[in-house]
């Protein structure tokens, strides 16, 4: 079945979820109405067999209407839009949006207010007015293409942009931010790899959040862009109830490179209204970094990160290894021994 094909069966209303699951969802649709639901058969498979850490990520939850967050936009990107979908927060590098819909609708999403529904309006006078902007604004060096997820467009529609983008001579690297090569690595199809080929240098950023998301499928569809020597990174986020487990986190981080993934950034979930049931402490986020660094890889180490409220940026987060600073600086390793630098 084609990748097309898998989307357009995918369940989006509450009733196609009972038939699913066999179970009754009260009070969903209401969730539905206001945040919309997509889950593709693939990850539904997925979910079929691990269960509960991927059923969170993407099936409505009523808590998504009762939460305390008051941010509908929590990192002001419609503030920092010069002109509609493009957000230029930091001085060299601007987030471009092209394209609305997803292969899942991710519950934890930054932009659910608006992604898959008509809130969100894109078209080729938007796509337009961003390139027509980036010729203009020559200290743009670095455009993360973004929506939505890019990856769900066609192969023409893709190229199309990405050429119009790589013809202004001022940008020297392009990124996409794309969740396909998880939850519907199928799209990534050998022709699709090489178109992306033509645009170097391309860097691809991907999204698991779970050991159970890495399957022979994904490491394909990884292995492809990999082979089509694009760079990939990933940016889990920490998610209460999926893996706000330092072993889970682990494991994660192992089998992403193992699928030459680079472990990117592990972000606390930002504070999106309808997202506060999935938010984990900053104390979590660092007890899982401190049981990561020295205990695996460095490569397997990614960044803890928030993403400030009111376009504050990313705010990298450490452990505090350092017990006292002065001429001799004495800190505690990574499993407590007490070292000393002069």
């Amino acid at each position: 079945m084609s990748w097309q094909k898998l989307v357009n069966k995918s369940v989006t209303s509450i009733t196609g979820l009972e038939q699913v699951f066999a179970t009754d969802f009260p009070g969903l649709d209401r969730v539905t109405e206001r945040y919309p639901m997509r889950i593709n058969p693939y990850y539904l498979g997925l979910i079929k067999k691990h269960g509960a850490p991927l059923f969170k990520q993407v099936v409505p939850d009523i808590d998504e209407l009762h939460d305390g967050v008051c941010y509908e936009d929590p990192l002001d990107e419609e503030n920092l839009s010069p002109v509609p979908n493009l957000i230029h927060k930091y001085p060299d590098r601007v987030l471009f949006l092209v394209h609305n819909q997803c292969a899942v609708y991710c519950r934890f999403c930054t932009r659910k207010r608006k992604v898959g529904t008509s809130r969100m309006k894109i078209s080729e006078s938007t796509i337009a007015a961003g390139i027509e902007y980036l010729e203009n604004t020559p200290a743009v060096r670095d455009v993360l293409v973004s929506g939505g997820d890019p990856f769900l467009l066609s192969d023409e529609a893709l190229d199309s942009i990405l050429s119009r983008i790589r013809a202004v001579s001022s940008v020297e690297i392009i990124r996409v931010g794309t969740r396909v090569p998880c939850v519907l690595p199928m799209r990534i199809t050998k022709k699709f790899a090489q178109m992306l080929k033509k645009h170097h240098p391309l860097y691809v950023n991907t999204h698991f959040n779970h050991p159970a998301e890495i399957t022979p499928e994904a490491a394909e569809a990884c292995g492809r862009l990999a082979d089509a020597g694009i760079q990939m990174g990933c940016q889990t986020v920490l998610l209460k109830g999926v893996n706000d487990d330092a072993e889970v986190m682990k494991t994660l981080m192992r089998r992403l490179l193992q699928i030459r993934v680079k472990p990117y950034y592990i972000f606390q979930t930002d504070m999106t209204k309808g997202t506060n049931h999935f938010r984990t402490t900053v104390a979590k986020g660092l007890d899982i970094m401190k049981q990561l660094i020295g205990h695996t890889s460095g490569l397997a180490v990614p960044t803890y990160a928030i993403d400030a409220p009111e376009g504050g940026g990313k705010i990298p987060l450490l452990p505090d290894y350092c017990i006292e600073h002065g001429e001799t600086m004495t800190f505690r390793n990574y499993c407590g021994k007490i070292c000393h630098y002069r």
